[in-house]
């Protein structure tokens, strides 16, 4: 597979990111592109395993057990890029992928913390191949429409335009169904384009895959909120089936003292305004919320929270902090987390880095726990007020955050930003359809099989499982489309 001896020759690389200075004056990605030679390098290093745990993630045991969700063929696509055969690479990737250029840059790569050569030494490099084989054969122009030869003359509609109701559109249209989306923003991707920020995930590459989803003959229609602009039992009636596909979009809330004072976001308030007027107007619409000038405090360790440092730096800040209440992660792997685990170590994100070179040191602070927030006389909030925590079991076993005595702190802040993640999807339209709910409130539909109590109502995504990784979306729009497909036509030949 590949170089047998490859991954004894040559050591892990990344591609370089853009220094710091020059990348927090725009809004273009991070990362720049890998040399063909330096791509062949690390396909190399893809060893013949055995057993690759890359390519299979667990859904009963996810998120803690790591490997790829929707089944990628990484040794396979490795050993093709080593020989030169992109094509034939793009074709295999294809297979399992429906976006890789966006798994490729937003993914936290379960794959490659279940790697075999991950056990005892740097894993291979499968996240950033997939980006380097997808905008080659986009370069190459061998990623087309792929126009249905018959249609079934069912049709689907699908409600939100995220990972999961994009896979599924695309694989319910490849079997010839009619599908219309349904997006309540202005433009299709939902967190995809207004919840990732543009250094991360340029809006140019979703608009680029969205384009050939039109062609291939799927119905986008943006700035429709289902439940309000148009009835869902109204779509249920006209349409042969129907898929929940809304994301998990109720952010998680901190109710302290102060909560209610201005200057008081969530994150993805913050994050969405800014990619909406950056595409609008290149910010000169002022239609977002400015960090300029201003001491940023972020509340949440995650991703999102990451997103919001970057955000802030680019807007020039005068300084911001990001708050986690969880300890410090281990800079290795600990006893309890052995491989192939999903790996609980301690990673520094661009938004981290960006803070060391402007500020000369980590933002983030572990085990603080934020006690109030204080404003002045017009309401807007002017301190975040913390104290440091250890992690103790309570009466019933639990852990629990409990203060440290003298351990209190005061923040300057003038912009606070929640980004605690998530609860569970909006209520409305799934209370309307008479929709069952689990007890995390999301759409109760079992996994494999995605049908909910409605007949003929479906629900994948975060909308049924919850907060989770882009790459779980696009399994669940997949395994969600040969159900639908199975409903419509009493047996499906859509692969999962």
């Amino acid at each position: 597979m590949a170089n047998p001896t490859g991954f004894m020759e040559i050591d892990r690389k990344l591609s370089t990111d853009r220094d710091p200075a020059e990348r927090l004056i725009d809004w273009l990605e991070v990362k720049t592109p890998m040399s063909e030679e330096a791509v062949k390098d690390q396909a190399s290093r893809c060893m013949d395993c055995g057993i690759p745990f890359c390519h299979s993630g667990d859904s009963d045991y996810a998120p803690r057990v790591a490997g790829c969700p929707i089944n990628n063929l990484i040794p396979e696509w490795n050993d093709l890029v080593y020989r030169g055969r992109w094509k034939d690479a793009i074709d295999r990737l294809h297979k399992t992928n429906n976006f890789p250029e966006f798994t490729g840059r937003v993914c936290p790569a379960p794959c490659e913390d279940s790697c075999v050569l991950g056990i005892n030494a740097p894993p291979v490099t499968i996240k950033s191949q997939e980006v380097n084989i997808i905008e080659r054969a986009f370069k190459e122009g061998w990623v087309k429409p792929n126009i249905p030869a018959k249609r079934s003359g069912k049709t689907v509609a699908i409600v939100g335009s995220g990972p999961a109701g994009l896979a599924a559109a695309a694989q319910l249209n490849s079997a010839g169904h009619k599908v219309t989306v349904f997006e309540r923003a202005d433009r299709v991707g939902g967190l995809l384009m207004y919840g990732i920020p543009n250094m991360k995930l340029q809006k140019e590459i979703v608009e680029r895959r969205i384009e050939i989803m039109r062609e291939e003959g799927i119905v986008f229609k943006t700035s429709v909120e289902v439940g309000k602009d148009i009835s869902i039992n109204r779509l249920n009636e006209d349409f042969d089936a129907l898929l929940l596909a809304t994301g998990a979009t109720v952010p998680r809330d901190l109710p302290v003292e102060g909560r209610q004072l201005n200057g008081v976001h969530f994150a993805m308030e913050f994050l969405g305004k800014n990619t909406k007027s950056l595409l609008d107007s290149n910010l000169e619409d002022g239609r977002y919320i400015s960090a300029k000038d201003k001491h940023v405090v972020v509340i949440g360790g995650g991703d999102t929270g990451t997103d919001c440092v970057g955000t802030s730096l680019r807007h020039g800040c005068k300084n911001v902090m990001q708050l986690e209440i969880m300890p410090q992660p281990p800079q290795e792997r600990a006893q309890d987390n052995p491989w192939p685990e999903f790996k609980r170590t301690l990673k520094r994100d661009y938004g981290q880095d960006e803070a060391i070179a402007i500020q000369g040191e980590d933002p983030r602070r572990y085990l603080v726990m934020t006690q109030k927030m204080v404003g002045d006389e017009q309401g807007n909030v002017t301190e975040v007020h913390t104290t440091k925590v250890n992690w103790t079991k309570n009466a019933n076993g639990q852990m629990v955050p409990e203060p440290v005595k003298g351990s209190e702190e005061v923040i300057k802040a003038d912009l606070v930003l929640l980004a605690m993640g998530f609860m569970g999807p909006e209520a409305g339209i799934i209370d309307e359809l008479g929709v069952e709910k689990d007890a995390r409130s999301n759409a109760k539909a079992t996994y494999g099989e995605y049908a909910t109590n409605v007949k003929g109502v479906f629900a994948a995504g975060d909308a049924r499982r919850g907060q989770s990784l882009i790459v779980w979306a696009i399994n669940e729009g997949r395994g969600a489309a040969q159900a639908v497909d199975t409903f419509l036509m009493g047996k499906s030949y859509l692969p999962k």
